[in-house]
């Protein structure tokens, strides 16, 4: 079906809608008050709300529902919509309205070529807001063409901080010794399980929508979208990635678990299916900081980018959901500063700019997993100097002290990520 003036006119009546009405939890995120943004996450994961949220300042501020527009490009009306018919949107609107409108634009990776239309849109001085659940979007090439125009940002699904603030949690001064303390400790327990996606908060069958969600994505975003012929290797090789979260693995061996259960499939196959779903900000990948260059692009950890998708997989993998977890805490504020180190020794997280190692075990009551979580941490500390040593646990605080007089702090998850 031809896209017409009269779809997206209507279009545009219900967006300005929506927006008027749309009730928020407010996350935190600042706006430049003239900046041009395009944001990327998963599915599900809040990009919406950050658009909502925009256009609820620019309300508050003075401007009417009357000059934005707002369109979701999965809306099925615009099946089969091309960059072509993009400026269509303007014109709509002009026979509407006078204003220059403001522009929010979700999920609009599903137009091809979106990128010369974004930049045309800068070079107007319109102002647009853009999401999209593809990482190709920030890709070097997409930030060439946009020529530095709009201002780019990660999105993902709520922190352990944001899953308290909307199940109102607050935390007053000293909540970690009264009745707050057990109910963040609840929170948590279902925060390791479950995840952190927003919109889950309002299910009762929890497995059941990230089933689905998954399923979503990885029919939508990419098998669909890289135009994927052997799904069944696919499937089996991010299930081969969730069984080995916790350790390195590199691509030669995920090909040959896939190929031991009789499903046909190479190396290069599973380069391909490893880079689709991190496209699909499904996954991300940290590197070996001790390896040489060729084993650090073959060899690497491979992380679910919220813990409720990891779940799919696993049924009473805590120890592996709680190493998830952090893995995430630490992506979104290192992001490609984080590694982990593997060199006759093991530590799960070693972020060197700010000299800060972390070892994640669900538990150190155990004498042989606490020598091993502690000296690995010592023995790096010898040769690499370190600032921060920490030691990640589900329910377990102490303070480790060392021949040096550095210290390694044991932290439960729940406390720790609320720093």
């Amino acid at each position: 079906m031809a896209i017409t003036k009269e779809i997206i006119r209507t279009l545009i009546k219900e967006g300005q809608e929506t927006l008027e009405e749309v009730e928020l939890y407010d996350r935190p995120y600042e706006f430049e008050e003239n900046g041009r943004y395009v944001l990327v996450g998963v599915r599900q994961a809040g990009k919406s709300y950050m658009l909502y949220k925009r256009a609820k300042q620019l309300l508050a501020s003075g401007h009417s529902p009357e000059e934005m527009v707002y369109i979701d490009f999965d809306d099925e009306r615009l099946l089969g919509m091309t960059a072509a018919d993009l400026d269509q949107i303007l014109q709509a609107y002009g026979s509407i309205y006078s204003h220059k409108p403001i522009l929010f634009f979700d999920e609009i990776q599903n137009i091809e070529g979106w990128e010369h239309f974004a930049r045309r849109l800068a070079n107007q001085k319109y102002q647009v807001f853009i999401t999209g659940s593809n990482a190709k979007m920030l890709s070097r090439d997409i930030q060439t063409t946009l020529g530095g125009r709009y201002m780019d940002g990660k999105v993902f699904p709520y922190s352990f901080a944001e899953y308290l603030d909307a199940q109102d949690i607050a935390l007053p001064k000293e909540w970690q010794h009264g009745r707050v303390r057990s109910q963040v400790q609840q929170a948590f327990t279902q925060y390791l399980l479950w995840g952190g996606f927003p919109e889950l908060l309002l299910y009762r069958n929890k497995r059941r929508w990230l089933n689905d969600l998954y399923e979503k994505i990885l029919l939508g975003d990419v098998i669909q979208r890289n135009k994927v012929k052997n799904e069944m290797a696919l499937r089996l090789t991010i299930k081969r990635l969730a069984d080995n979260v916790m350790q390195p693995t590199s691509y030669n061996r995920v090909a040959n678990l896939v190929k031991g259960t009789g499903i046909s499939t190479s190396v290069a196959s599973v380069i391909d299916y490893v880079r689709y779903a991190k496209e699909a900000c499904m996954l991300f990948q940290i590197e070996n900081y001790a390896s040489k260059f060729v084993e650090k692009e073959t060899v690497k950890k491979h992380y679910f980018v919220d813990n409720g998708l990891l779940s799919v997989f696993l049924i009473g993998g805590e120890t592996a959901l709680l190493e998830n977890a952090c893995a995430v805490h630490l992506y979104r504020k290192y992001e490609d500063n984080l590694y982990f180190y593997n060199k006759n020794i093991e530590v799960d997280f070693l972020v060197p700019d700010e000299a800060y190692a972390v070892q994640v075990s669900y538990s150190i009551s155990d004498e042989d997993t606490r020598k091993r979580e502690v000296e690995g941490l010592k023995k790096l500390h010898t040769f690499q100097p370190l600032k921060r040593m920490v030691i990640v646990t589900f329910d377990e605080e102490e303070t480790i002290k060392l021949d040096d007089d550095s210290v390694i702090e044991v932290i439960p998850a729940w406390k720790w990520l609320l720093e």
